[in-house]
């Protein structure tokens, strides 16, 4: 197990650090900062000393080099856009994210695993044939779309939700949360159901496929010849036994959930890390960018590090193979 863990820690810094190099030579080219940084009538002398101090009069793999030592540190420089450190902007914005991913993927989770169990045991159901059709209408709208309708009929027709904005948050720290508060709450709803129905209609149509799989298996069939009761059989042999690829799917998602929280953030003016980085790439803020893209790239790393461990708790053949039993 250590020596697993060593190896996936090695292969994660390898792909941080392939990320941090993909960020910043990607965003090096893109528009000129200076510009956002200055007024039109500036004189080229304090153009070029501001270059001077922002160290973009370096070479390429100079730049690089500082880029990846201060993020080690956790340091990503100041933001061309407002001349605040990266650091802070990203903290005061990050719990708006997390805290959206969160109950976005909690909604996946506990709504999506029931109905694929449901729609697994009793697939010529009329009630599963609707899940399903509900579920290709996940998958086939785009997010903004979904989040656009979800804004005309609760929030202008029937007025019982927010359309935009985190609504009332409490303050802990630098921790700025929804969850002590009804109109924050309220607020939360919209763009958690926008954010993951997508995932939703995945684990549901995964949990199917496997659960219709794994009910036609040899030791299901010796489950029931033992005379065990259909809850037995159906929870605690069949559904078990679909969640490796369930965990798999869950902790892709949840990575993704965060990285591509942007486009519902947009649609909601929802304050977080999405909203933030599309706002630099307008202004052309490469240390707020890159640092976005390195912190998706971590949560990615540390996320799928997670994941394989739970295969050692979910399935017992991995340990038996790992030990060499």
């Amino acid at each position: 197990m250590l020596a697993f863990i060593l190896r996936r820690l090695a292969q994660s810094i390898a792909v941080l650090l392939t990320v941090g190099l993909v960020s910043f030579f990607l965003f090096r080219y893109v528009g000129d900062p200076i510009n956002s940084m200055v007024g039109q009538d500036t004189p080229a002398a304090e153009r070029e000393a501001l270059k001077e101090k922002l160290g973009l009069n370096d070479p390429a793999p100079v730049q690089f080099i500082h880029f990846i030592g201060n993020a080690a540190r956790g340091r990503f420089g100041l933001s061309y856009r407002t001349s605040e450190p990266v650091n802070r902007l990203i903290l005061e914005r990050m719990p708006a994210t997390l805290e959206l991913s969160l109950c976005a993927a909690v909604f996946a989770l506990f709504v999506g695993i029931p109905m694929g169990v449901y729609t697994g045991l009793y697939p010529r159901h009329w009630s599963s044939r609707l899940f399903q059709a509900i579920s290709l209408v996940g998958v086939s709208l785009p997010t903004f779309l979904i989040g656009i309708l979800l804004i005309l009929l609760f929030a202008v027709i029937l007025h019982w939700l927010p359309s935009f904005g985190r609504g009332q948050t409490s303050t802990f720290g630098w921790w700025t949360t929804n969850f002590t508060s009804w109109k924050g709450l309220q607020a939360l709803i919209l763009p958690s159901i926008t954010l993951g129905l997508f995932q939703l209609t995945l684990i549901m149509r995964l949990v199917r496929s496997e659960m219709l799989e794994v009910m036609r298996t040899d030791y299901i069939k010796f489950a029931r010849a033992r005379g065990l009761t259909n809850r037995a059989i159906n929870f605690g042999h069949a559904l078990k036994n679909t969640l490796v690829p369930v965990i798999t799917v869950t902790g892709l998602q949840l990575g993704s959930l965060i990285a591509f929280a942007l486009v519902t953030e947009t649609v909601f003016a929802w304050p977080g890390v999405g909203q933030l980085f599309i706002q630099s790439v307008q202004f052309a803020d490469i240390p707020v960018m890159a640092a976005y893209l390195m912190l998706i790239g971590l949560l990615f790393v540390l996320i799928n590090l997670v994941v394989d461990l739970l295969y050692f708790v979910v399935d017992p053949r991995l340990r038996t193979v790992r030990t060499g039993h």
